[in-house]
C-alpha cells in the first residue's frame, strides 16, 4: 500500500536558500516576500505541504501544480516573481502532492482522481475566495483536468484561467515521442518494469542510493530526458535532487497513472476558460503528439511551443512560463467582479 511509505521530507537541497531575484522585480513587503507554510490534511490521512507568498488580498490568486516526482520548488522563481510585482502583486499557492517533497502520501490509491481531489482541497484551504488561476506543469496539469472532470462548476466561476506546461491528457504511452509498433513495445516494456519496481520498493530505493543525484552519470541523463539542448547545470541539479527524493513506490504508483489512465473525456469545462498551453519543442517526455492531441481537445486555448527547449519548462524556460502566468493572472484581475 502507499500509505506504508514513509515521509522522508524535503529531498536534498530542497531547503537551501534560492536565488529569487526576477527580472524588473519590485521591493516587496517582508512580510509577502517569504514563503508562509501550511499543511493542508485530507481524509485518507495525507498530509499536503504548502507554501503561500504575496498579499493576502491579492486580487487573483495563483495555484501552481508540479509535476511527476517534482516538488513545489519547480515553481518557485515564478512564485517569486509574481509576489514581487508591485500593485499587480498575486497570492501564489504551490504545494508538494502526495509523496512528494514535503508530503506524505495517506492511505487513498494512487490515481488522478486522487490527483484532483487534492488540488480542490488546497483551493478550498488555501485560496477560498477571489479569482484563482491554475497553472500544471506535467502531472500537475493532470491534476487540473481531473478537477475539470470532477467539478465543472468550478470553472468561470472561481477559476479565471488555466495554464498548461509540458503536459497531455492522454495516456502518457500513446502521447510520448513516436507512435510505431516498436515505440508501443518499448513504452509496454517500461509500464511493465515500473509495475514490477512497486512490488520491491524498498530494494529498489537502496539501489537508488548507490547512484546519487551529484553524479556526472545521473545529472546527464536527467539532462537527456528532461531537458532541451541548452539547459542550465544549476537546473539539472535541482532536478535531479528531486527526482532522487521521491520514493520508488510514489514514482511507479504515479507513472501508472500517467501511462494508463486518458482524461481527453473530461475536458469540457476548460472550454468556458481561457486556457494556454506551453510545450518543450525537445520534450522527450509528452511529444508532439501529446501537444497536438491536446490542443484539439481545447481548440480556443493558445499554443506557445518553445523551441531547444524540453520537459521542465518552469526550470528551463522560467522567463517564458513566467510571462504567460502573469498576462494570465493579469487578465483574471481586470475581469467583473475580480477586483
Amino acid at each position: 500500500m502507499v500509505g506504508r511509505v514513509r515521509n522522508r521530507g524535503y529531498p536534498p537541497g530542497h531547503s537551501r536558500p534560492h536565488d529569487t531575484r526576477t527580472r524588473g522585480a519590485a521591493v516587496t513587503p517582508l512580510r509577502h516576500a517569504a514563503d508562509r507554510a501550511r499543511i493542508v490534511r485530507t481524509p485518507d490521512g495525507a498530509e499536503l505541504r504548502t507554501h503561500i507568498r504575496g498579499p493576502e488580498r491579492a486580487p487573483v490568486a495563483a495555484v501552481l501544480a508540479h509535476g511527476w516526482m517534482q516538488a513545489s520548488d519547480t515553481w518557485r522563481l515564478q512564485a517569486a516573481r509574481l509576489a514581487s510585482a508591485g500593485d499587480d502583486a498575486v497570492r501564489t499557492v504551490r504545494w508538494d502532492g502526495r509523496g512528494h517533497g514535503g508530503s506524505t502520501p495517506g492511505t487513498r490509491p494512487i490515481a488522478n482522481a486522487a490527483l484532483g481531489d487534492d488540488l480542490l482541497r488546497v483551493l478550498q484551504d488555501c485560496a477560498p475566495e477571489g479569482p484563482v488561476v491554475l497553472a500544471g506543469h506535467s502531472m500537475g496539469g493532470r491534476a487540473i483536468m481531473a478537477l475539470a472532470a470532477a467539478h465543472p462548476e468550478l470553472f468561470g466561476e472561481r477559476v479565471a484561467g488555466v495554464l498548461l506546461v509540458a503536459t497531455a491528457a492522454g495516456r502518457l504511452e500513446t502521447t510520448g515521442p513516436g507512435h510505431t509498433v516498436g515505440a508501443r513495445m518499448a513504452g509496454g516494456a517500461r509500464l511493465a518494469a515500473m509495475r514490477s519496481l512497486r512490488r520491491v520498493p524498498a530494494a529498489v530505493d537502496r539501489l537508488r542510493a548507490l547512484l546519487p543525484p551529484r553524479s556526472a552519470a545521473y545529472r546527464a541523463a536527467v539532462r537527456r530526458v528532461a531537458f532541451g539542448a541548452a539547459a542550465d547545470p544549476v537546473r539539472v541539479r535541482e532536478c535531479a535532487e528531486l527526482i532522487h527524493g521521491t520514493p520508488t513506490e510514489v514514482a511507479a504508483g504515479f507513472y501508472e497513472t500517467l501511462a494508463a489512465e486518458d482524461l481527453s473525456g473530461g475536458l469540457a469545462a476548460l472550454r468556458e476558460v481561457p486556457v494556454r498551453i506551453l510545450a518543450g519543442g525537445r520534450d522527450r517526455l509528452i511529444g508532439r503528439g501529446g501537444t497536438r492531441a491536446l490542443a484539439r481537445a481545447l481548440p480556443h486555448a493558445r499554443l506557445r511551443v518553445l523551441p531547444g527547449r524540453g520537459h521542465m519548462l518552469p526550470l528551463e524556460a522560467p522567463e517564458a512560463v513566467g510571462d504567460e502566468l502573469a498576462e494570465m493572472c493579469r487578465a483574471a484581475a481586470r475581469r467583473p467582479g475580480g477586483d
